[in-house]
């Protein structure tokens, strides 16, 4: 029976994409809806893209409609497999070696807890070369709060196994404050990784259980992640 449920953040987590994201999304906006300099003053690290999403129609007065949410993100995904071969990513230190380890192992389930629209994060693990790793998780299409996402990801992961799933089986593992407090709201242990927008000081402030400055030392790092509290 799996016993460690470990949920993983994607950008600044295991991954890089140069900022593709966020370029896809400026596109999408200047071109779909003539909008300049869309993401002056918005905060992006560590939100769910319906919150970056609210935020933007908000503040440029685009109505809060299914038809116009949906055009905004069909518009972004269309253009994020073109910066994502552009512009200079990758995956970050010990990524692909932590994911293989860790899907050999019979104990352990790999999901992903994430800000992105489900189609976004596919995209972006595709075009890395870790899509096989992960079956589902939760995404950022519905929720404002990553919090929201953290329990969705939860009842996924419990539908999957057909068991309920406790918080305090599961770790999310991310690189900003939004992850560690959204661990906390499912009871969950967080670890911090110091490879996206937030240094190690930053981050540790709001106590993760684990800090690292990245994912290299594969054995250190799946030590502390199977190792409860």
């Amino acid at each position: 029976m799996t016993e460690h449920i470990l949920f993983f953040d994607i950008d600044g987590t295991m991954l890089s994409t140069g900022g593709a994201g966020q370029q896809a999304m400026e596109l999408a906006l200047v071109e779909e809806f003539r909008l300049t300099l869309p993401f002056e003053n918005i905060l992006t690290a560590g939100r769910t893209d319906r919150g970056i999403e609210n935020e933007i129609f908000v503040k440029y007065g685009i109505p809060l409609m299914d038809d116009q949410r949906q055009r905004f993100m069909r518009a972004y995904l269309d253009r994020l497999p073109d910066c994502l071969r552009r512009l200079p990513g990758g995956l970050l230190p010990g990524v692909r070696e932590l994911l293989e380890q860790l899907s050999e192992r019979s104990d352990v389930h790999l999901s992903l807890l994430t800000g992105n629209y489900a189609e976004g994060a596919w995209i972006k693990l595709r075009h890395f070369g870790i899509d096989q790793f992960f079956a589902s998780g939760g995404y950022g299409d519905h929720h404002a709060h990553r919090d929201d996402v953290a329990h969705h990801a939860l009842r996924t992961v419990s539908d999957e196994l057909q068991r309920a799933v406790p918080g305090a089986d599961a770790v999310v593992i991310g690189d900003t404050p939004a992850d560690i407090r959204c661990a906390r709201a499912i009871d969950a242990r967080a670890v911090a990784v110091a490879t996206g927008v937030y240094t190690a000081e930053e981050l540790q402030p709001h106590l993760p259980d684990h800090l690292f400055g990245d994912l290299s030392e594969t054995a250190v790092v799946i030590d502390r992640l199977l190792t409860r509290r």
